[in-house]
């Protein structure tokens, strides 16, 4: 942050502090207060949600009524987003988010064992809720990991996470990202480029979560030299996978063949994690879902762990779980 908006926000806020576990804070410009709070007090309302505080704003000021650390933690909150409404002119509710992650890590932190914390090149990740902290224990101890859930709940995410840290740390020498071209019929020769270009579209989310972890240049470059290998489903018969990191994504589309030539690759000091959401299946409606069936197949093989995540541990929007719980209905 520069001098010049460090100086804006100082004197366009004042914090007054109440006895009543109350805080609040003046806006010497109407309208930077109209843009913080939004349109209809739109984004006092998103953090209200997140947060748990109230927050009202009256005249020139906004009023935080919580516990004295959730006051600091909306206060904070407020001057970040004071900083992006004076840096680019508007706030998006990514920004409310980004605003409460970052002021809120020290409170997760405290409510979170140190080993379930992962620590990636570019941000430490920290398990959001009981069932994704019981996800990262098992994809630490276990050889294959099996997760089903809705979308959102840090499935892919924290797996690619878990990976990396092995990766970096030489406990592996590759992470090899797989998932089924569904919606090309596994048969991908007709799309252009080579292999890799051709399942890019299919393991985008795989990406996603590396570049947010790590600087895209250095991605990239372990791409190159196949410490992260792209590897469709359709071409993994015949292999033996040592000393790897597989992740077989959006698992419920394999067929129940495709699946067993899937977990049949495992090699020496490798884990396998196969990620899903059974209420997604793209397969054609007689067709039974590989993951559903290795999931009753394997049930009562102790080495294999099984994680099943809901709507209650999604770490999107909060709208997502929402939406997952009226579709579940």
């Amino acid at each position: 942050m520069s001098d010049s908006i460090k100086k804006n926000i100082q004197t366009s806020l004042k914090f007054v502090y109440s006895e009543n576990n109350s805080l609040s804070v003046i806006f010497h410009d109407n309208n930077l207060l109209m843009g913080v709070a939004g349109e209809f007090n739109k984004n006092l309302k998103e953090l209200e949600k997140i947060t748990g505080a109230s927050l009202y704003s009256r005249g020139n000021s906004i009023l935080i009524k919580s516990t004295s650390e959730k006051n600091e933690i909306v206060k904070n909150a407020i001057q970040f987003l004071v900083n992006q409404f004076l840096n680019n002119g508007s706030i998006e509710n990514k920004d409310i988010l980004s605003s409460i992650d970052q002021f809120m890590i020290n409170e997760k932190v405290k409510n979170t064992n140190v080993t379930d914390i992962i620590k990636t090149p570019k941000k430490s990740i920290i398990p959001r809720s009981e069932k994704q902290k019981e996800y990262v224990r098992a994809l630490r101890e276990k050889e294959i990991v099996i997760s089903a859930g809705p979308a959102g709940t840090g499935k892919t995410f924290l797996a690619v996470a878990v990976g990396l840290t092995m990766l970096l740390e030489k406990k592996i020498e590759r992470i090899i990202l797989s998932r089924p071209a569904v919606e090309a019929g596994e048969r991908l020769g007709f799309l252009p480029g080579d292999m890799k270009e051709k399942i890019d579209p299919y393991l985008r989310p795989l990406y996603d979560a590396l570049y947010e972890m790590m600087p895209g240049e250095e991605v990239d470059r372990r791409v190159l030299n196949n410490a992260i290998e792209i590897a469709p489903l359709a071409f993994m018969r015949g292999r033996t996978l040592n000393k790897s990191f597989i992740i077989l994504d959006e698992a419920q589309n394999t067929l129940p063949t495709q699946m067993k030539m899937f977990l049949t690759r495992l090699g020496q000091d490798s884990k396998m994690v196969i990620t899903g959401d059974l209420s997604q299946k793209d397969l054609p409606d007689n067709a039974k879902s590989g993951m559903m069936d290795a999931m009753e197949k394997l049930e009562k093989v102790k080495d294999i762990g099984f994680v099943h995540l809901n709507s209650s541990d999604v770490c999107r929007h909060g709208l997502v779980e929402k939406i997952i719980n009226a579709y579940d209905k």
